[in-house]
């Protein structure tokens, strides 16, 4: 395949090109603006490689996606505003990127006649659900403005396959850590504080629950789709490793040699969403299984950013 992946320069997407490129014979170019989480480190050492190329651009730009689409046969869509945090500041670029932008690239796949268009979506969008699991048959009920930009290009690309034929398809996955992860985010801002020596600000009373996802595990599931799953369909992805926020962050303090005295409560996030939870049996039903245990994972990435604090400490100078 020639895979056009915008947001390949970001956390995921940057997870997702080095595996395409180390497992397959596909070609990949990379379209990314290169915003704050959008990172050309995230991408370091590919240079090399004949069968990658990476384009500078912002997905809004309809001139620039249609030139540097032109001749791939597949997209793999993950330029996103991710940050629910940023959203309830400014929900400006979230709905500007998240769905004006995946306007665009959808229409300009369907002029390019691309044969599949992956678009990558999160958990979120189903809202916040007390007892059981989401499947994908259930509505969306987002809860955030980033939650309400992401179910909002769900639906647009969903309508381009309704309307128009485009043969997408949708992946929605749980929380991801791993590599590369913009240390805004609670795994990697959590870790890089506690090796800076810093305390972790945690929201509320920790009891909100989330289903964590080691990235290569979801990179494995998105090829999978990418390659076996139905077009017009949406994918949940999900491991099962539901905790709370509160044990999340002891076994982070654990791997990081600190106590709870590292841990500074704070206000509770406004919306804050209590409990997440899919059902990942469709996408199993395609011979996906995680590799990483909860434990794993946690580990896994602990040991990446205190072996690569040469990636992270430029991203936290000032704070």
């Amino acid at each position: 395949m020639n895979l056009f992946v915008t947001g390949g320069a970001g956390f995921i997407g940057s997870n997702f090109v080095r595996r395409v490129l180390g497992s397959g014979d596909d070609h990949v170019t990379v379209f990314d603006a290169l915003t704050y989480a959008g990172n050309p480190a995230n991408l370091a050492g590919l240079d090399g490689d004949p069968r990658y190329r990476f384009v500078k651009g912002d997905i809004c730009d309809r001139e620039a996606v249609t030139e540097a689409m032109a001749g791939h046969d597949t997209v793999v869509h993950f330029a996103a505003e991710s940050h629910v945090d940023r959203s309830i500041a400014s929900a400006d670029a979230f709905v500007r990127t998240n769905c004006t932008g995946t306007n665009v690239v959808c229409d300009v796949a369907r002029t390019a006649g691309v044969a599949r268009l992956l678009h990558i979506s999160t958990d979120e969008v189903y809202g916040s659900i007390a007892e059981g699991s989401f499947t994908e048959a259930d509505p969306v009920g987002p809860r955030s403005p980033y939650s309400a930009s992401k179910a909002g290009s769900d639906l647009i690309a969903l309508s381009y396959f309704h309307t128009h034929g485009l043969p997408v398809i949708v992946t929605r996955s749980s929380n991801n850590l791993g590599p590369y992860q913009y240390p805004e985010k609670v795994v990697p801002l959590f870790v890089t504080r506690l090796l800076d020596g810093l305390k972790v600000p945690l929201y509320g009373d920790g009891g909100n629950v989330r289903d964590w996802c080691h990235v290569e595990d979801n990179c494995a599931a998105i090829d999978l789709v990418l390659r076996q799953g139905a077009v017009g369909q949406i994918y949940n992805i999900g491991p099962g490793n539901e905790i709370t926020n509160l044990e999340l962050t002891r076994r982070l303090l654990a791997l990081c040699g600190a106590d709870a005295s590292m841990v500074e409560p704070v206000t509770d996030r406004l919306g804050h969403d209590r409990r997440y939870s899919i059902d990942a049996t469709k996408v199993r039903a395609l011979g996906w299984e995680p590799r990483h245990g909860l434990d794993d994972a946690l580990a896994a990435t602990v040991a990446w950013y205190r072996d690569n604090r040469s990636w992270w400490e430029p991203l936290v100078h000032d704070r």
